[in-house]
């Protein structure tokens, strides 16, 4: 039949006019052509032609700037609009089935391009800024509006009503057009572009003018938010060249931590009694909250629509409808299978837009939520009273549990919250629907899932626990295992590392039971997920069988197996979120503790909140008048309150002296006061010391006038000099403090000292000289542009303090206070400090000095002197007045100066401590150079590859899946628990696809046949019982292979390490050693099981689904062709820029955390040096990149699962219109497997994107694998004695001469890296030998087995390494000494008195690094730990450095009695100790000079060992 417009019926008048133009529906229809093709003709040529002259863009950087009003209006209304020109085409379409009548759906086809058309030409004028255009538009509506009201009055005149769907279609397009019409006339009367002689004039908001703003989501139009098409450039991009930081710019003004702050802490102090943090968020965020939900229950409405439409395609095949009406009503219409497969189509796509856009509203609350939550902290902490912190209120970890867990614990609440008031609606409605299908059976089912709903919650509670005392055995064990790293060297020296490997071994033991309770708990978890849908579908067909009269139909079968897996997903998660609401709970609990706890006497200089002090707020752009109209009111009030409570310090201001303390009690906190009775001032411009004992509160008094202790009563003076006008209203001066306690940045050496003030060359010079830092500077590895601290190296005591001097000099301010400074510094740098910095630099400049000390011999140089006793000044004044009116003082004071010099002469003979504390950072450094281009071991890797600039290479290498380390993971496991895993898991996928199909086959077969029916459902049962018991093992292999693997990896992990030879560990920081026992294990210990699990499960189910759709309608396998390409473009693009997110999310952390511990740990120096508001603005700065890094992970999470969601809404609409068509036949069996297919076809787009998602994470987890596996092709040290490994010439090279005869005590010297250690290690085998060969006792060391070789030689080392334990492991960790044996050493070794003194004799504590001892102390226990030896050589290497002159003296003479008949080496650094050896050799960068007799090598006047003995005299 030929096709015409107005139909070709034989005898019909179709294109007669006689009753008038309008009376001819046909002609009605074609004038509603008339508008559709006047747009199209106006605004093709305008968008193809017109846009080549952009001129009048205005310039911002992104095509997204979005401001004509009623913007989002519009995109609603033109989407509804094409909905119902879909539903028109339909009609027309099923309307017009005996004669072709064009007219009935082509001026439908045309609105919708033409609808289309329009909103696309909309949005290039809006982002061209183009309004006058919009007239063309304008015009469309006004003229589709008319025809349409044409057509609407005249089936009204034909007395046509709503029965008939075409009149609801026409009325409903009438209201859209109208609609549409009045938002264009709007964006007339407001902008004013046509018609008026000022239009309005607009500027882009200032994100989209601030080029740094990369996160669009909040500017971009509906079509690209719903879509995440804005990701795109940088999701595609990140294939060419990795994510970095400057590529995902800064956050949007509205998303900054910030504002979210002000916004929070209005809400939280607007509650003026006792303020909930609850309500606070409420207030705060409560909005975008009910959004979400708002988008979340329209999700899951439309989740209905799935198994609904299932049921009537299902139930419709066969009736085969015709009718030669022209109008139908909407039933009629749903009852078209075609119609019905579009509507599930375009529902699918509906429901996963708003699910997607309900889980990117909670995100972006939750991690706006985290960002204000960290800067309430963060202020807090600022503000905390010192006393908090120093009386263990408030303890470091705490506050770091508060900024990690807490924080997180809350975000996560808001990512889960919409589910809790979602699911329970979500569970109503599928029952309820169930039961319209059903009938009563449908409730036992429903039944099953509830009951077995709580024993998931148990279990994910159990859960929780074990993962807790996982952790408290895993802490253990890295514990144990950095204490061996620490000490590896010790270890192999003595043949130990057999002994406290199996210590490491142990408590592994413990955490691997812990683990497979973990793993037993997990695999339940996931069994009941799996099973409970099983287990309700069997109870209810099989009740529904005997119970009910009817046989089940196909529609109503599989729509009910549709409808159980979309209410199993909320029972499942409704246990996950139980519990994350319980955590939240307590956070909420914990952080309200925190934010209520006491602050510093609120003293109004200490005004300044977050805008900052409000002098120093200006520099950046805050609101600080808001803020300081809004602080006014609360801040007086908390003024008065604090007033009357603390009595605060006022600080007055006065003249001749800067600081004045009358009648001052104060108290760190409790009732009891530290200092009483102090008057004291400060002069000006002059050197005040502070002397007294340990403990009189020399500290306490600097850190009063402060004002960081509490005030019980009177007062502290600041003078301000230049204005005495005010009084309290005085902010006191910005002071230069170096604590005590040394407190570091992470940050470079520069940044420390530079402090925030502007960098000024000759000043920092003279800085670094004065506190003699340029020697310890020049050792590291990048100058003063190093990183220190947790990050970068770490420096010992001395450097630290130095550094914390140098900040104080630095600074630019009129006081400076000094809180001993030289308790670590030894005397000559203490000498130079005094001379160079506090008498010159500090003085010359006439600034005022505070500097408390213990060197009394300073005392001379002070013009002030306040002695302190018992936190009370016992007296103040110059030294002078002190020798005239209190000569007891004085002559005190002089024998302590005395005593003093003493200890300053032995200080003077022995080596510096300063000399080896630079020593120290040497080797760290000299041992690190080896790496020091290669930063880590990733890059290393990469390295081995060609570096061209061609991209395809990178790509190639960042978007693989390392199935290398896959299979590696795997045969970690042990090949059994493979096959295991692979067979069952096959099984329980088949297994579960024949359920199905039995399903099918049973409810299409013939309903009067009984036997064959009870047959059925025997096999029903069968078939469900096999399948619930395969989940169970399916569940459990995967687990306990994850399990197995762990074992391994770490076992081989642990052995490797601690077998390498030494140079290993030289050349391999311990952090990344540490790294793979920490974080790598931790992943392969608990996330990649899991993770595998889920990965296996998706994929099979997707084959699966796709396998029995492509079996019921094969057409369908032409159609997933194209839909596989797509798949696999969007995986492979999203899986690389996912790990780059990943990465930036992971390393924008750590800089946060550090910040907040940094932050609470040099409190006290921040606030003395007014630098709070510089702190707040970095926190604020980590704080945003964090968030910005998370915010665009969790975007492209969501760019993938819209991406695979309408790739699987394509899938189920192929499905179904395959399984239409091919059933158009009179087949009737055929209904059951269409609706299998479908069922499938719609778990499918629950699947696709986990396998996506899991594939991502699998990848980065494997990453773990593949550097644990880096460290287990080290090679191992050769235990078993055959000739040394010749292959490695650039170890240091010691050339011999034959050495032969050991007499009793050799000496060997030389200056610092002359080899002489290299020497001491030569003869353990510890350095390889390439030539000639070390002989003891005629053997060649080289050919004994290494155990023999080390047992049998002794060494005490230069650094004392202690182990935590006891005393008795540490000096016999083989258990294999009498109790004599030991205490004999301990007397040797002058320990014996103190050893007994402690509890528990022998078995006393030594705790980690033996920090319960000094540093002499634990010298001498690595003395008694060779004595217990008894070994015929005995190796000292400068053995005595940390031991003071009378010790070492006696060590001497011990040393030479115990050892008398034996073999002992001194490698030595003060040549004197030596002078008695029988033989003494001389080094020289790893030669040996000198060789012989000490009396013979000291004649030779040029030797060397004479000109050291000269220097040491």
């Amino acid at each position: 039949m030929a096709l015409s417009f107005c139909g070709n019926n034989k005898g019909s008048n179709a294109y007669s006019v006689e009753n008038g133009v309008l009376n001819n529906g046909c002609f009605v229809d074609a004038l509603n052509l008339v508008p559709h093709v006047f747009l199209l003709f106006i605004t093709f040529p305008i968008l193809f032609i017109g846009w080549g002259s952009q001129s009048s863009k205005v310039q911002i950087h992104h095509n997204t700037w979005l401001h004509f009003p009623g913007h989002n209006l519009r995109w609603i209304l033109t989407f509804t609009l094409l909905f119902v020109h879909v539903c028109e085409i339909a009609e027309g379409i099923v309307s017009n089935t005996l004669s072709n009548h064009l007219h009935l759906f082509m001026p439908a086809l045309m609105g919708f391009i033409a609808a289309t058309t329009s909103v696309v030409y909309y949005h290039n004028i809006e982002t061209a800024n183009f309004p006058k255009l919009l007239l063309a538009l304008f015009i469309y509506w006004i003229l589709a509006f008319i025809t349409k009201m044409i057509k609407l009055w005249k089936f009204a005149e034909e007395s046509l009503g709503v029965k008939e769907l075409r009149f609801c279609i026409t009325a409903l397009l009438v209201v859209l057009y109208g609609l549409l019409m009045a938002v264009e006339i709007n964006v007339i009367r407001v902008r004013k572009y046509v018609f008026f002689a000022n239009p309005q004039r607009v500027k882009p908001p200032e994100d989209l003018q601030d080029l740094g703003v990369r996160f669009l989501q909040p500017f971009v139009n509906l079509l690209s938010k719903a879509t995440y098409w804005w990701m795109n450039p940088l999701i595609i991009g990140a294939h060419k060249r990795p994510i970095e930081l400057k590529k995902i710019g800064k956050l949007p003004i509205a998303m900054r931590a910030l504002t979210n702050y002000m916004r929070l802490k209005d809400s939280y102090e607007e509650q003026r009694k006792s303020p909930s943090i609850w309500k606070s968020m409420y207030r705060a965020f409560g909005g975008s909250i009910l959004l979400s939900s708002t988008f979340r229950y329209m999700a899951d409405l439309l989740g209905f629509a799935g198994p609904l439409c299932i049921s009537g395609i299902v139930g419709n095949l066969h009736t085969n409808m015709t009718f030669g009406v022209f109008f139908m009503s909407s039933n009629e219409l749903l009852k078209n299978t075609s119609v019905l497969a579009v509507l599930l189509f375009l529902a699918l796509v509906l429901q996963r837009t708003f699910l997607q856009a309900s889980y990117y509203v909670t995100i972006e609350t939750g991690i706006n939520l985290r960002g204000a939550l960290l800067a309430m902290i963060y202020n807090k902490i600022l503000r905390l009273s010192t006393s908090n912190m120093s009386m263990g209120e408030m303890t470091l970890g705490q506050i770091n549990n508060l900024v990690a867990i807490e924080t997180n614990q809350l975000m996560w609440f808001l990512f889960l919250c919409p589910n809790l008031w979602a699911m329970p609606v979500q569970i109503i409605m599928g029952v309820i629907l169930l039961y319209y299908l059903l009938g009563n059976s449908a409730l036992i089912g429903a039944g099953v899932i509830l009951l077995l709903a709580p024993v998931q919650y148990l279990i994910a509670t159990k859960l929780a626990d074990t993962q807790k005392s996982t952790l408290d055995y895993s802490t253990d064990r890295l514990k144990k295992t950095t204490e061996i790293l620490k000490g590896i060297k010790l270890l192999k020296l003595y043949a130990w590392e057999n002994i406290f490997c199996d210590r490491v071994e142990e408590t592994r033991g413990k955490e691997l039971t812990s683990l497979k309770t973990f793993a037993l708990y997990t695999s339940m978890s996931i069994f009941l997920n799996a099973a409970i849908p099983i287990a309700a579908v069997l109870a209810t067909f099989v009740t529904h069988a005997y119970i009910e009269e009817v046989r089940l139909s196909p529609d109503k079968a599989f729509a009910s197996l549709a409808l159980f897996h979309i209410l199993v997903t909320p029972l499942f998660l409704l246990s996950t979120v139980v519990r994350f609401a319980v955590k939240a709970l307590v956070s909420v609990q914990k952080l309200s503790e925190f934010l209520q706890s006491d602050e510093i006497g609120d003293d109004s200089w200490r005004n300044g909140e977050m805008p900052m002090c409000l002098e120093v707020g200006k520099k950046y752009k805050y609101h600080g008048d808001v803020s300081m109209k809004r602080s006014y009111h609360v801040h007086s009030a908390l003024y008065w309150f604090v007033s009357i409570i603390l009595n605060p310090v006022v600080f007055v201001c006065i003249g001749e002296c800067v600081i004045q303390v009358n009648d001052g009690f104060f108290t760190w906190g409790s009732n009891l006061s530290t200092l009483t009775d102090i008057n004291i001032r400060i002069p000006t411009g002059q050197l005040t010391m502070i002397v007294g004992q340990v403990g009189c509160g020399k500290s306490s008094l600097l850190l009063a006038m402060l004002g960081e202790m509490q005030t019980i009563s009177g007062k502290v003076y600041w003078s301000n000099g230049h204005d005495t006008g005010q009084s309290h209203e005085e902010r006191r001066y910005s002071v230069a403090y170096a604590a005590q306690k040394s407190w570091l940045l992470n940050a470079t050496v520069e940044e420390n000292i530079t402090f925030g003030s502007p960098f000024n060359k000759q000043r920092y010079k003279a800085v670094i000289d004065t506190c003699s830092l340029q020697p310890d500077i020049d050792l590291l590895p990048f100058g003063d542009q190093t990183e220190i601290g947790e990050r970068g190296i770490n420096l010992s005591g001395g450097q630290r303090q130095r550094i914390c001097v140098a900040r104080a000099l630095y600074q630019n301010t009129n006081i400076v206070f000094l809180d001993d400074p030289f308790s670590a510094l030894d005397i000559h740098l203490s000498d130079h400090l005094m001379q160079e910095g506090i008498l010159k630099f500090l003085q010359d400049d006439k600034r005022t000095v505070v500097l408390v000390t213990h060197k009394l011999q300073y005392l001379i140089h002070a013009d002030w002197i306040i002695a302190m006793k018992d936190g009370s000044v016992l007296r103040e004044g110059t030294l002078k007045d002190i020798q005239t009116h209190d000569v007891e003082l004085y002559e005190h004071w002089k024998t302590l100066m005395n005593r003093q010099d003493q200890e300053l002469e032995k200080e003077t003979e022995m080596e510096s401590q300063t000399t080896l504390e630079r020593k120290t950072l040497r080797r760290a450094f000299y041992s690190r150079e080896a790496k020091n281009h290669i930063d880590d071991e990733d890059e290393e890797e990469e390295v081995e590859e060609d570096d061209d600039d061609n991209m395809s290479t990178t790509t190639s290498r960042r978007s693989k899946i390392q199935w290398k380390m896959c299979c590696r993971y795997l045969s970690s496991g042990g090949f059994l628990m493979v096959f295991l895993m692979v067979s069952s898991k096959l099984a329980k996928h088949s297994v579960m696809v024949a359920i199905d199909y039995w399903l099918a086959a049973w409810t299409s077969s013939n309903p009067h046949n009984q036997s064959l029916h009870r047959s059925c459902v025997s096999v029903f049962i069968i078939l469900c019982g096999a399948a619930i018991a395969l989940c169970l093992i399916t569940s459990l292999t995967v687990e306990f292979l994850g399990v197995a693997a762990a074992t391994n990896l770490h076992h081989n992990l642990l052995n490797k390490i601690i077998h390498a030879p030494i140079r290993f560990f030289d050349v391999t920081p311990l952090g990344q050693i540490l790294n793979r026992f920490s974080a790598d294990t931790n992943i392969i210990d608990q996330h990649i099981p899991p993770t595998l699990e889920s990965l296996t499960r998706s994929t099979l189910l997707c084959l699966s689904a796709i396998g029995v759709i492509a079996f019921v309608t094969p057409t369908f396998l032409i159609a997933l062709v194209p839909l596989a390409v797509a798949f696999y473009f969007i995986q492979k693009y999203f899986r690389v820029a996912s790990k780059d997110l990943q990465d930036l999310d992971d390393s924008t952390q750590l800089p946060l955390l550090c910040h907040f511990s940094e932050t609470a740990e040099g409190l006290t120096t921040i606030r003395a040096f007014r630098h709070e508001a510089r702190f707040k603005q970095r926190m604020l700065e980590l704080t945003d990149t964090n968030n910005t890094a998370y915010l665009f992970l969790s975007a492209a999470n969501r760019w993938l699962e819209v991406r695979t969601d309408y790739l699987g809404a394509v899938i189920v609409l192929t499905a179904a219109v395959a399984a239409i068509w091919s059933t158009s036949g009179p087949d009737v069996d055929q209904s059951g497997l269409v609706g299998l297919g479908l069922t499938y076809a719609l778990t499918v787009t629950n699947y696709l994107n986990w396998v996506v998602r899991n594939l991502a994470d699998l990848e980065v987890q494997m990453a773990a694998v593949k550097k644990v596996n880096s460290f287990l092709s080290t090679e191992s040290e050769n235990y078993e004695g055959s000739m040394g490994n010749k292959s490695f010439p650039d170890t240091i090279s010691i050339i011999k001469p034959h050495i032969s005869g050991f007499q009793s005590t050799v000496g060997i010297c030389g200056r610092t890296g002359s080899g002489k250690s290299s020497l001491s290690l030569a003869f353990f085998n510890m350095v390889d030998v390439f030539e000639g060969k070390i002989v003891i006792d005629g053997i060649d060391i080289c050919k004994l087995p290494l155990q023999t070789l080390r047992s049998r030689l002794s060494i005490i080392l230069q650094d004392p390494v202690l182990f935590s334990g006891s005393i008795r492991l540490n000096l016999d960790p083989e258990r294999t000494c009498t109790d004599d044996r030991l205490w004999e050493a301990l007397e040797i070794a002058q320990l014996k008195n103190m050893v007994k003194a402690l509890p528990g004799g022998l078995d006393a504590v030594v705790t980690e690094g033996g920090e319960n001892f000094s540093v002499g102390q634990r010298q001498l226990f690595c003395l008694a730990r060779a004595f217990v030896r008894k070994s015929s050589i005995l190796i000292m290497d400068e053995a005595t450095a940390s031991i003071d002159m009378a010790t070492e003296n006696i060590l001497q003479k011990v040393v030479m009695t115990a050892f008398a008949d034996r073999t002992v080496v001194t490698i030595a650094h003060r040549v004197h100790t030596i002078l008695t050896a029988d033989l003494v050799i001389v080094m020289k960068r790893g030669s040996i000079m000198e060789y012989g007799k000490p009396e013979i090598l000291m004649e030779q006047e040029d030797g060397l060992f004479a000109s050291f003995v000269k220097a040491d005299m």
